[in-house]
C-alpha cells in the first residue's frame, strides 16, 4: 500500500517538474516528457485508489459493490483517458532555423482544434540543454496575426494586420521584451 502511495507521489512530482519547465525559458526535453497532466495526474489518482482499496477492509456487501464499481470504472476508463490524451496532442508545428544559427529555431504550433491559433516560441540550443522562449499565443481570426519570420540572424518579427511585433534574440538565446513598430503601408 505504501509503495503505491509513493509511486502516486512520484507521478505528481514528475508532473510538477514538467509543468514548471513549460514556462518561458524552461528545458524543452523535460517539458515534453513530463508536462502531461492527464497521464501523470491520472496515474496518481489510479495508484491512490488502488492503494486505498488494498488498505481497506470491506465488511458490508454495499461497500464491496461500491468499490467494485469504482475499480471497473478505473480499469476501463483509464485506458480510454490515456488514449484520448495521446490522440489529442497538439497540432502541426512549423519550424524555421535562424539564418546563420542552426541552434535557434522559430516554432509555430497550432494549439486550437478549429480556428488557427498559434503558440510562437524560440527554441535555443540542442539536446538536453535546449530551452524554449515564448512569444505568446496569436489568433489569426479575431486577432492581429499574419505570420512570424526571422528578419535577421538575431531578430524575429511577428507580422500582424496593423502592426509589427519585434523580438531581439540575445547571445544566450533568450528574448528581449517585445517592441511594436508600425506596419509599413502595402503597395
Amino acid at each position: 500500500m505504501w509503495g503505491l502511495g509513493g509511486a502516486a507521489l512520484l507521478a505528481l512530482l514528475a508532473y510538477a517538474v514538467g509543468r514548471y519547465e513549460s514556462r518561458s525559458g524552461g528545458l524543452v526535453v523535460v517539458e515534453r516528457w513530463l508536462d502531461h497532466p492527464v497521464l501523470l495526474v491520472g496515474t496518481a489518482v489510479v495508484l491512490t485508489a488502488v492503494a486505498l482499496y488494498i488498505g481497506m477492509e470491506f465488511r458490508t456487501w454495499v461497500s464491496q459493490i461500491g468499490c467494485a464499481v469504482a475499480m471497473v470504472a478505473l480499469v476501463f476508463g483509464g485506458p480510454l483517458i490515456v488514449f484520448l490524451a495521446l490522440v489529442s496532442s497538439e497540432g502541426r508545428t512549423a519550424r524555421t532555423a535562424a539564418p546563420g544559427h542552426p541552434d535557434r529555431v522559430l516554432t509555430m504550433t497550432n494549439v486550437a482544434s478549429i480556428d488557427p491559433v498559434y503558440r510562437v516560441e524560440l527554441v535555443a540550443g540542442s539536446g538536453w540543454s535546449a530551452r524554449h522562449w515564448s512569444m505568446g499565443i496569436w489568433d489569426t481570426r479575431g486577432g492581429d496575426f499574419v505570420r512570424a519570420d526571422w528578419s535577421g540572424p538575431d531578430r524575429i518579427t511577428i507580422t500582424g494586420r496593423k502592426k509589427l511585433t519585434v523580438f531581439d534574440v540575445h547571445p544566450d538565446g533568450s528574448l528581449s521584451a517585445p517592441r511594436e513598430e508600425p506596419k509599413p503601408p502595402e503597395g
